[in-house]
């Protein structure tokens, strides 16, 4: 297959930071009890993470593609694999959030390159979104697995086993690193258009910002993340403290979000090629805001003796499908609007992307934090019906101006 060592590298690439950067939720309810911290104060750490990688992309988007795509992952993996090394033998809050203002902004450099080596590797619309979809899957599998390997290292007699994790994770950011070096990829095309200056590249993202459809694809991006963190985010909090499930459990079953979300990928990838985008983004959102309304009044009154998989109530197992319904929606979207533009326009308009999908996550991160503090789990679920409706306006008006840029 054409491009397959590249393409394995950006795989696996996803995959680590995947890992990585959806502990968040994980973390998020060890600070709790490792650190004594409040969920409000928990719920920083994905500002640490998501400002990062707003202000690494902002950053970055000028001089992407003068770096080189494979150069700038490569620097990304470098810096990760060294925090995660470090962090075990700090343990302490800062640390932990040092570590995601770490990987935040590794993950910008990652991300924008990912998007932009996409474009050289893909021939047409439909190529770039089946590839997208696919990518995006992995990166899901990689939160699948994360659960899990953090479950492992939790350990209610020991608060500061969990951390140990993290040597773990620096070596397979090593392996990552090693992969990629040895993986070819030819970036000549985007080398010839490379802008002369960052001022340049400044005022071309602002033009580029400007454009009526950029706009309303900068609102659909921000509200899907919004509301895929907010959810991803305090699962595993909300496993624990609204269905009583201890915490090791607690994260395990989180990963039925993570598995249903790389199905929905990987679906799409499939769905796209037979059936109008528009249409099944709808479907999703209208079948994801159903499961809202059914699976979180399951939550009230349920039993505090779980032991396990077995005896665990059924919004346990209900809620976390909506994973299977929201997950087409990004990577479908970022295709849309990718390809609506050259190839050396791309690498900015991934800066955009990343810009604002970060500053999604933190925002849906920080109001359930505090909507969970002061309001109960139940409320903070319910908080994304909201973002759920104004997303779906929005993919239906940018299907509008799609289809007039598009002719």
């Amino acid at each position: 297959m054409e491009h397959l060592r590249i393409k394995i590298a950006l795989f696996i690439n996803y995959f680590v930071f995947a890992i990585l950067l959806n502990s968040v939720g994980t973390v998020i309810l060890q600070v709790q009890s490792s650190y004594l911290v409040l969920e409000s104060t928990a719920a920083s750490l994905e500002g640490y993470k998501d400002l990062s990688i707003a202000l690494v992309s902002f950053l970055a988007t000028s001089y992407i593609s003068r770096i080189g795509y494979k150069k700038a992952m490569l620097i990304a993996l470098a810096l990760v694999a060294i925090a995660c090394f470090i962090t075990p033998s700090l343990h302490t809050f800062a640390a932990t959030k040092l570590l995601f203002a770490t990987v935040g902004a590794s993950f910008a450099l990652v991300k924008m390159s990912v998007y932009g080596t996409i474009g050289l590797l893909t021939i047409n619309e439909k190529q770039h979104i089946s590839l997208m979809s696919f990518i995006e899957s992995f990166f899901m599998v990689g939160i699948l697995s994360g659960y899990f390997l953090f479950s492992v290292y939790v350990d209610t007699t020991d608060p500061n086993g969990w951390l140990q994790v993290y040597y773990l994770l620096g070596a397979l950011t090593a392996a990552a690193f090693l992969l990629l070096w040895f993986a070819p990829l030819d970036e000549s095309s985007i080398n010839e258009n490379s802008p002369l200056t960052a001022n340049a590249t400044l005022k071309e993202i602002l033009e580029l910002s400007s454009k009526p459809i950029v706009l309303v694809f900068i609102l659909c991006a921000f509200f899907y993340v919004l509301i895929e963190q907010s959810i991803m985010s305090w699962l595993p909090t909300f496993n624990n403290k609204v269905l009583h499930l201890p915490p090791s459990l607690a994260i395990q079953m989180s990963s039925i979000l993570a598995a249903s979300s790389a199905i929905g990928r990987f679906g799409a990838g499939v769905l796209i090629k037979k059936i109008k985008w528009i249409q099944l983004l709808s479907i999703c959102l209208g079948l994801a805001a159903l499961i809202v309304i059914i699976a979180i009044p399951m939550a009230q009154n349920t039993p505090s003796n779980v032991t396990g998989w077995g005896d665990a109530p059924l919004a346990a197992f209900l809620f976390p499908l909506i994973g299977l319904l929201l997950a087409p929606i990004y990577p479908t979207i970022n295709s849309i609007i990718l390809t609506a533009l050259p190839t050396n326009k791309q690498g900015q308009m991934s800066g955009l992307i990343i810009l604002f999908s970060a500053l999604g996550g933190t925002t849906g991160s920080i109001i359930t934090g505090n909507l969970f503090q002061h309001w109960g789990g139940e409320t903070a679920f319910y908080f994304s019906l909201i973002p759920i409706t104004i997303l779906l306006i929005g993919l239906v008006i940018l299907q509008k101006l799609h289809r007039k840029a598009t002719g």
